[in-house]
């Protein structure tokens, strides 16, 4: 159930949660240390492509399509950060990755931030492009929230939602984005459409009902964070009328030990927008 979508690398799979669950990912280069890619909300491995191009002279680059995502197995799953969290560390242990780095994007982040929590022996340390987590909601805040996605769902189609978030996840639009856009559209179409709108949602409340923030302090591995100083989506400007930067940088002091750094002319998908320059920041921290 491939159909037009296609892969810039050959797709591997691998079982785990005692074969509950099909991982479909990719896994390109060598070295000492290997990095894994975890991709946002309704995306795929795709997002990575352009860092894995660089990063893989370099590393060991593995990214994967998380549970009910891209090409990986789909069902009932509970699709909470913790879910991800435990299938990933699954996945480690069944490739037995070691000098392991977890990179990832808006929910991914929080995904790792999640994994960093309940693992931190597993992991050398955290690259953190746009992640989730660092907002903050009240009860008020959450209930705001849900209810302007479940309007969004009442007006929208699953195909348009996804390009309009897409869209809205550049500061400019590269050339290549439309093409990017269109494959996810098609891995979207090769779900059920009612599974696709449970896991979006199910998704989009373990964000909310699973804070990461009280417990960064905790966290004593190296981490890396990178914004787009142009993010529309982080933090909610309608809920937090701040800026990216001030969320970025007050929240990089609660770790241990952390660097930030701002994309000038970036928005939220910065590892596509601005490739070249999200690669350098990650190949210096990795040095």
């Amino acid at each position: 159930m491939t159909a037009n979508v296609s892969y810039p690398y050959p797709v591997h799979r691998q079982k785990i949660l005692h074969d509950a669950v099909e991982i479909a990912y990719v896994d390109e280069g060598k070295g000492d240390t290997t990095i894994l890619f975890v991709h946002g909300l309704g995306h795929s491995l795709l997002g990575w492509s352009r860092n894995i191009e660089y990063l893989s002279q370099y590393h060991r680059c593995i990214a994967i399509d998380l549970p009910g995502n891209g090409l990986s197995s789909t069902g009932e799953y509970p699709y909470s950060m913790h879910f991800f969290a435990e299938a990933i560390c699954d996945f480690v242990q069944k490739k037995k990755l070691k000098n392991l780095y977890l990179a990832g994007h808006s929910m991914g982040g929080q995904i790792c931030l999640t994994f960093a929590q309940l693992h931190p022996d597993m992991l050398k340390g955290l690259i953190l492009c746009a992640p989730a987590g660092f907002e903050t909601f009240n009860e008020w805040e959450k209930s705001l929230y849900r209810n302007t996605m479940y309007f969004v769902d009442l007006v929208s189609n699953e195909e348009n939602s996804l390009r309009k978030a897409i869209q809205n996840s550049f500061y400019i639009m590269p050339d290549n984005a439309p093409a990017f856009t269109q494959q996810l559209v098609d891995l979207m179409k090769l779900q059920d459409r009612s599974h696709y709108r449970y896991m979006i949602d199910r998704c989009i409340n373990a964000m909310l009902d699973e804070p990461v923030f009280d417990q960064l302090g905790d966290i004593a591995l190296p981490v890396l964070i990178l914004f787009g100083e142009r993010d529309n989506l982080i933090p909610n400007r309608f809920i937090h009328p701040i800026s990216t930067k001030k969320l970025a940088e007050s929240t990089a002091v609660h770790f241990q030990q952390a660097e930030v750094h701002l994309i000038s002319q970036c928005g939220h998908f910065l590892q596509w927008e601005k490739a070249q320059q999200v690669n350098g920041y990650i190949r210096s921290f990795m040095q």
